[in-house]
C-alpha cells in the first residue's frame, strides 16, 4: 500500500506502505513521535516553497474537519452545543492539530492517498480519542456527555477526513494548474541530486514552482542529462540572472569540494532577495535516519543513526509493552495449548531458544515453541525448506500460523525485541551474509522484530538465494529510513491479515 520540528531526510516518493526500488521516487511517512530540539534536511514543513493558501489549509483542515464532524453529530442528534460541547471542540481542536499537523498527506496524489489515509489518520485519531477520553475521564466530565454522540463522532471522523482531503486535493490542484506558478528557481551545478529537486518542484503543482534552468561551468557534453530543462550558462552569470529574471528560489547543487566557489556564489547572491538552499552532496550516501543535530551549538549532520533515538525510543517501548500485554491477555490459551501440543506430539522441550543477532550486533536469545525434531545452535544452521524432515507434524501447523513464534513477546517485555523490527537471523547466517550484502549489519541499528516490513512484503520464510536475502535487507533498511510508530501499527495489521494465507510459511 503508509512535519512540528524534527523530520527525517526526505527519501526518493512511495505511494504508501508499499516497498518501491530505491530508484523510485519515496516519501517519508509521517513521524508522529519526533522530538522538538533537532531539524532534519528536506522537512517541507520548514520549505517556504508551499504557497500560502495551501500552507493555512494543511495546517487547519484536520482539526477543523474534526470540529465541523463533531458538530453535525451534534446536530443529527438534536443535541444542543452547548458550554461543555464547546469546551470539548477547543479540547480536539488543539490536541488535533499536534498531532496531525505531523501527517502531510499533501505531497500525495489523490489515489495515493487513500492508502497512506488508512494508516497515518487511523493511527492518530485514535490516539487523539484516547487523550481527549483521559482528559475527559479525569476531570469528572464522562457523565455529562452523550455516549451515543460521542462514539458516533469517534466512528464517522476518519472517513469524514479522507473525503475532506479528497475534496481539497482536487480543487486546490485544479486551481494550481489553472494559476500562472508563483515562484521561479534556478539549479546551481547540474548534477544528480539537483535534477532530483527539480522533479520533485515540477511534479508538485502545489508548490507552485517555475523552473528555469542550470548553471554549471561544464559543457554540456559534460553534465548528466538534464531532462530537457536548459543550461543557461555558467557561475558567473548567475548573480545577473537571478536580479533581471526575478528568481525567487536558488538550490546549490555543486559538490562540497567546491565550498570556495560556493563561499563566493552565496557573497554574490546577497546583492538579491532570492531564497537560497544547499543540498549537500551527503546524500550519495546511503543513509538511515539523517538529520541536523547539534552537541553545544556546534552543527552535525547524522548521516546514519537509529530512528528510536531520544523520545522516540520511549514511545517506541511502551507502544512494545502495551500491545505485548494486551496480546498476551488475548492469547495464552493459544500458548497453553500449543505447549501441550509440543509435549503430546513429539519429544523434547517445549520451547526452543537460539542465538542470533540482536541490538548493534549483541548476541539475545529468541525464544520459539519447538517445532522440530532438531535444536540447531552451531556454525551451521540449516534453514526449514518446504517438505522438511525436521518439522514434526504439529510443528508443521504452528509453523504455517506463525503459532511457533509467540514466545517472543516474552522477548518483547525483556526488551531484546520489538514488535515490529528487521527479523533476527541465526549467528551463522549473519557472518555469512554480512560479507555479501553490503548495508547487511546497518538492519541492527534497531532491536529485531516479530514481524517486519520485510515480512508482510512477501520476504517472509526461507531465503535460499542471494537475491532474496537482498531484498530482505533492502526492506529492512527500507524500514529503518522510515520509521514511526503508525508504520509499526500498520504493519502489524498487514501481519494480521497475511499470516494464515502465506504460502512461504514451512
Amino acid at each position: 500500500m503508509v512535519q512540528p520540528v524534527e523530520r527525517t531526510i526526505e527519501q526518493p516518493k512511495a505511494a504508501g506502505p508499499d516497498f518501491r526500488p530505491k530508484a523510485a521516487p519515496v516519501e517519508a511517512p509521517a513521524n508522529p513521535a519526533k522530538g522538538p530540539f533537532s531539524r532534519s534536511l528536506g522537512d517541507r514543513s520548514m520549505f517556504s516553497g508551499d504557497l500560502p493558501h495551501v500552507a493555512l489549509l494543511r495546517s487547519l483542515l484536520n482539526p477543523s474537519v474534526i470540529l465541523a464532524s463533531l458538530a453535525a453529530c451534534l446536530a443529527w442528534y438534536g443535541v444542543p452545543f452547548d458550554g461543555h460541547y464547546l469546551m470539548l471542540a477547543v479540547l480536539s481542536f488543539f490536541v488535533s492539530s499536534q498531532l496531525f499537523d505531523r501527517i502531510d498527506l499533501f505531497r500525495l496524489r489523490p489515489v495515493e492517498l487513500l492508502v497512506r489515509a488508512a494508516r497515518d489518520i487511523l493511527f492518530a485519531w485514535p490516539l487523539t480519542v484516547v487523550i481527549i477520553g483521559f482528559i475527559i475521564y479525569a476531570t469528572h466530565y464522562n457523565e455529562i456527555y452523550d455516549y451515543t454522540v460521542l462514539i458516533t463522532w469517534f466512528l464517522v471522523t476518519p472517513g469524514v477526513i479522507v473525503v475532506a482531503h479528497l475534496g481539497a486535493h482536487l480543487v486546490l490542484r485544479s486551481l494550481a494548474r489553472a494559476a500562472s506558478a508563483q515562484k521561479r528557481a534556478i539549479i546551481i551545478g547540474g548534477s544528480r541530486l539537483g535534477l532530483r529537486i527539480v522533479e520533485t518542484l515540477t511534479a508538485d503543482p502545489l508548490l507552485g514552482v517555475e523552473m528555469l534552468g542550470f548553471f554549471d561551468d561544464r559543457h554540456a557534453r559534460r553534465l548528466p542529462d538534464l531532462n530537457g530543462y536548459p543550461l543557461v550558462g555558467g557561475l558567473d552569470k548567475i548573480q545577473d540572472f537571478v536580479r533581471d529574471h526575478n528568481v525567487n528560489l536558488v538550490f546549490v547543487s555543486l559538490p562540497m569540494v567546491a565550498q570556495p566557489r560556493i563561499l563566493t556564489l552565496l557573497d554574490g547572491l546577497r546583492d538579491t532577495t532570492a531564497s537560497i538552499y544547499f543540498l549537500p552532496d551527503i546524500f550519495a550516501f546511503d543513509m538511515i535516519q539523517a538529520r541536523f543535530d547539534e552537541i553545544d551549538g556546534i552543527p552535525l549532520v547524522a548521516v546514519c543513526e537509529t530512528p528510536y533515538s531520544g523520545v522516540n525510543g520511549v514511545l517506541k517501548r511502551w507502544f512494545d509493552i502495551v500491545i505485548t500485554i494486551m496480546a498476551l491477555a488475548v492469547l495464552w490459551p493459544v500458548m497453553l495449548i500449543a505447549a501441550m501440543g509440543i509435549k503430546l506430539s513429539s519429544r523434547g522441550p517445549i520451547i526452543f531458544k537460539q542465538r542470533r543477532y540482536g541490538l548493534d550486533g549483541r548476541q539475545i536469545f529468541v525464544y520459539k515453541f519447538r517445532s522440530m525434531t532438531v535444536q540447531e545452535d552451531g556454525g551451521v544452521v540449516r534453514q526449514a525448506t518446504r517438505g522438511d524432515q525436521r518439522v514434526t507434524r504439529f510443528g508443521a501447523f504452528m509453523r504455517k500460523t506463525s503459532i511457533d513464534e509467540l514466545p517472543q513477546l516474552i522477548n518483547v517485555l525483556f526488551g531484546s525485541m520489538s514488535l515490529v523490527g528487521p527479523r533476527p537471523h541465526e549467528v551463522s547466517h549473519n557472518e555469512q551474509y554480512r560479507s555479501l550484502i553490503k548495508g547487511y549489519m546497518m538492519r541492527h541499528k534497531v532491536q529485531p522484530g516479530i514481524t517486519g516490513w520485510a515480512q508482510v512484503n512477501g520476504y517472509r520464510g526461507e531465503t535460499d538465494t542471494i537475491d532474496k536475502m537482498r531484498g530482505r535487507v533492502e526492506h529492512d533498511l527500507h524500514y529503518l529510513k522510515h520509521w514511526s510508530l503508525s508504520l509499526d501499527l500498520w504493519i502489524l495489521i498487514k501481519t494480521a491479515l497475511v499470516v494464515f494465507r502465506d504460502d512461504k510459511a514451512y
